[in-house]
Formats: C-alpha cells, sequence, structure tokens
C-alpha cells in the first residue's frame, strides 16, 4: 500500500476533473449498478504511464469533446485494494492492468485500454483514441 501522502495528488489529478472516487468495493457496486447509460472507470496508478499518458490523455479527452461518457468513476491500484479487486471483476475476461481505461454502458463492458496499450504511448494518443471510443458508444 502506497502512503496516502504520495497518492493525493495523483487522486486529485482525476477528481479536479469530476470523477468521482471509489474506495471500497460497496462504492463500486453502488456506482455501476442500476446505472443506464456510459461509465468510464480509470484504475489509476502510480507508475509514469499513468502520470505520463493515461490521466493526462483521459483528461484531455473528457475535456475536449461534447460526447462523453455520462459518468467518470476512478479507483486507485495499490491503495484502495478492494474498490479495485470488485472494478477488475467488471472489466473481467481482461487481466488486472493498471492503469487501464473502461468504458460502460448500460453496465457492460463495452472498450478497455490495459496498461500495454497506454506504455509507450503519449496522453495525445490516449486522448485522441478515447475521443473515437466515446463517438461510438456514448
Amino acid at each position: 500500500m502506497y502512503p496516502e501522502q504520495l497518492v493525493a495528488p495523483m487522486r486529485e489529478d482525476l477528481t479536479s476533473v469530476g470523477f468521482a472516487e471509489l474506495k471500497t468495493g460497496d462504492e463500486v457496486d453502488k456506482h455501476m449498478t442500476d446505472h443506464e447509460g456510459t461509465t468510464l472507470m480509470v484504475i489509476n496508478s502510480v507508475c509514469g504511464c499513468a502520470a505520463g499518458a493515461a490521466r493526462p490523455g483521459v483528461k484531455w479527452a473528457v475535456q475536449n469533446t461534447d460526447k462523453k461518457p455520462d459518468r467518470l468513476a476512478t479507483v486507485f491500484a495499490g491503495v484502495d485494494q478492494d474498490a479495485v479487486a470488485k472494478a477488475r471483476e467488471y472489466t473481467l475476461p481482461y487481466p488486472p492492468s493498471s492503469p487501464s481505461i473502461a468504458l460502460f454502458k448500460d453496465g457492460e463492458l463495452v472498450h478497455f485500454v490495459e496498461r500495454h496499450h497506454i506504455e509507450g504511448r503519449s496522453a495525445e494518443m490516449i486522448g485522441n483514441h478515447l475521443l473515437e471510443v466515446f463517438k461510438e458508444y456514448c
């Protein structure tokens, strides 16, 4: 587990642009059930590809389009273990991956960006990819 003072700015990186932070498995379940429409869930991480590509790309995408998910949520790997475990149940059959980005429509996983699709890519590439995903599903 990472200390809270280390991850606080990384949490705020997403919550400052409207992401709901889910810290327990129950919060994840509550957020994911009985919701129509789309939810973008980011499994956040302390790694460099989260800081350099995933978070900036996600933020840019949701701030630069009118066609975006109805709800934004995030869980933090290595910190909120119960919430991450529950979020990963929703992203099956994909293996655990952090950072990662999942888009759900009416509770069903419709698109998933795994860590190996984030590593080595720029925030611009991630953001532009998400814009295309939003056009298709949102």
